[in-house]
């Protein structure tokens, strides 16, 4: 039986996008489908930011730092920065042009203006080094690069970039940080049309196969995207008032993950134009400056990975801070531990908390799990995303699978991604034949429709909430001439979920350690994605009867040494 509040929030959200309501549905075809899609929600993202920034004009939509930017500023900046794209950098429709930077007022005002400009704003990992920068900027095929220092001196480093790299001092208040870009536009420079189809990001994902892949999507992906998490947030206002209490009328939200990650670009950015929502940059995670903003700011919403909320509950100075303006404790990326959900509820002085799954793949829509019925099922993710997600859970054949039997979790939505950049074959083996995604996560129906994921097809570590593939580092490793045989895989962690481990076999005659391996590897690869722990093997790793390296059987045996020298 569907619980009480789901009862409701289907009422609320039937007649919020019925004929009339708010949000009315309509249908649009892609690939020879039908697809439910809001109505409401405007054709390109470009037409998103002039609408609702001349709505919202002087109210303030960024502070960083002691810097503080209405909506009518930071569009005015985007702008002219879509003009210098255009007429000075000569930006046509569908060209890439890359960001690399920590959050910024910088990286906010490049993003729009790229879009404005007919780019295809590409969101560089800021954490990657030298070699995996260029790799992706290659991929892709970035004719230019918007960089901070410190990624503008790593694009410096690599060899085979092939981009113009634009540096960009974001330390500056926003008009003189761009203003060097803004100089090469001209004021009657003509910005493009743009339609739905029109592309509009690429994100970066890392899957089994080590390499990054370039998820594209098309701007009404987007939009539809950020209409449908703004449904949600329209239904569970009204549930509020319904429960006698108020929605708040001015909303503020910490902007604490990375903007080149799915969930920060999306429901937390993105959305907060439709909102009118202010945005509190931090540009690295600090949990007690967290409770220091969040007091100032009078933050409503808090989102981010599991660990940050669980950082915050935790804190000595807690209670030395006012966090009551906070209504929602919402975590992505990564489970919450049950435990973690309950201490939420009852120690956080009334905020509740929520939990979302969603994937670059899908524009950071899929499930979602709010207050109550989080509480009764604090070890799901929640039921698929009204009013555009479609769940189903596959077998190997990809036929659905009854209520309570496992399979691969798929989603199907407008929101979806068209495909991998220059990689068909990618493409192709992550979509059924009816237009399912697939996920690569394991996982289960209960006969209410709440998505439980038990296991991980891919051979992936979700550390904190970023994505490490173990073929990666096990890559990285093999560079390192002394290494004749290496498996990595997840290590359980508690605070940041999992970390990476590894084992590793050295060449007769070779000498090597642990901490020389470590240092080879950050050398390589973001300093993430290198093992916590490595041990060095004193014979051959065991084969399956493939001769491939049994990685279960080294998992198996190396996450109870792990647990053992956690119990020491």
């Amino acid at each position: 039986m569907p619980s009480v509040l789901d009862q409701r929030m289907d009422a609320v959200l039937a007649a919020l996008t019925a004929p009339g309501g708010q949000m009315p549905l309509t249908s649009v075809t892609r690939d020879g489908r039908d697809y439910p899609a809001i109505a409401t929600a405007p054709p390109a993202l470009s037409y998103y930011f002039a609408h609702f920034c001349q709505q919202h004009g002087d109210k303030t939509f960024l502070v960083a730092g002691e810097e503080r930017l209405s909506f009518a500023e930071v569009y005015a900046t985007a702008q002219s920065v879509a003009r210098a794209l255009v007429a000075g950098f000569g930006v046509a429709k569908g060209d890439r042009v890359g960001i690399a930077m920590r959050n910024s007022p910088s990286w906010i005002a490049l993003y729009m203006g790229v879009l404005m400009a007919g780019g295809v704003a590409t969101l560089l990992n800021g954490w990657w080094q030298a070699g995996e920068l260029a790799e992706a900027v290659a991929d892709v095929e970035c004719r230019r690069v918007f960089a901070d220092a410190p990624r503008a001196q790593r694009l410096a480093e690599a060899t085979g970039v092939g981009a113009e790299v634009v540096a960009i001092d974001d330390r500056l208040p926003l008009a003189q940080a761009l203003a060097k870009v803004s100089a090469r536009g001209r004021d009657d420079a003509t910005l493009p049309m743009l339609g739905p189809d029109d592309l509009a990001t690429i994100l970066f994902t890392s899957g089994s196969t080590g390499r990054s892949k370039g998820a594209y999507s098309d701007h009404r992906a987007v939009t539809q995207a950020v209409f449908n998490y703004l449904a949600s947030a329209l239904t569970m206002f009204a549930i509020l008032s319904q429960e006698g209490g108020s929605a708040p009328t001015e909303h503020a939200t910490l902007l604490n993950v990375p903007l080149f990650h799915v969930t920060a670009e999306v429901p937390v950015f993105l959305q907060s134009f439709a909102m009118g929502r202010k945005l509190v940059l931090m540009p690295k995670w600090d949990a007690e400056e967290a409770m220091r903003l969040i007091e100032r700011e009078k933050v409503t919403y808090f989102v981010g990975v599991p660990l940050m909320s669980y950082e915050i509950l935790t804190h000595p100075n807690r209670a030395r801070y006012d966090l009551s303006t906070v209504t929602d404790f919402a975590a992505g990326g990564a489970p919450r531990p049950v435990e973690h959900v309950r201490r939420l509820n009852e120690e956080m002085g009334g905020a509740k908390p929520l939990i979302g799954y969603g994937l670059t793949e899908t524009n950071g829509v899929g499930c979602g799990n709010f207050r109550d019925n989080y509480l009764a099922k604090p070890n799901s993710t929640g039921r698929a995303s009204p009013p555009l997600v479609e769940l189903a859970i596959l077998d190997g054949n990809e036929r659905p699978v009854p209520a309570g039997t496992r399979g691969e979790v798929a989603i199907r939505s407008i929101c979806n991604f068209r495909g991998y950049w220059n990689n068909p074959q990618a493409t192709a083996a992550a979509f059924t034949a009816d237009g399912f995604f697939l996920t690569g996560d394991i996982g289960y129906l209960d006969e209410d429709g709440y998505l439980f994921i038990v296991d991980r097809k891919k051979d992936i570590i979700i550390r904190g909430g970023e994505n490490i593939s173990c073929q990666e580092v096990e890559a990285a490793l093999y560079e390192n001439p002394a290494v004749a045989e290496c498996a990595v895989f997840g290590l359980p962690d508690e605070r940041y979920g999992e970390v990476p481990g590894a084992v590793v076999l050295i060449r007769a005659g070779e000498v090597m350690d642990a901490e020389a391996l470590c240092d080879f590897l950050e050398a390589r690869i973001a300093k993430f994605k290198v093992p916590a722990k490595i041990w060095l093997a004193e014979g051959p790793l065991p084969r399956l009867g493939t001769e491939k390296i049994d990685k279960v059987a080294l998992k198996v045996e190396f996450r109870e040494r792990w647990a053992e020298r956690a119990v020491a």
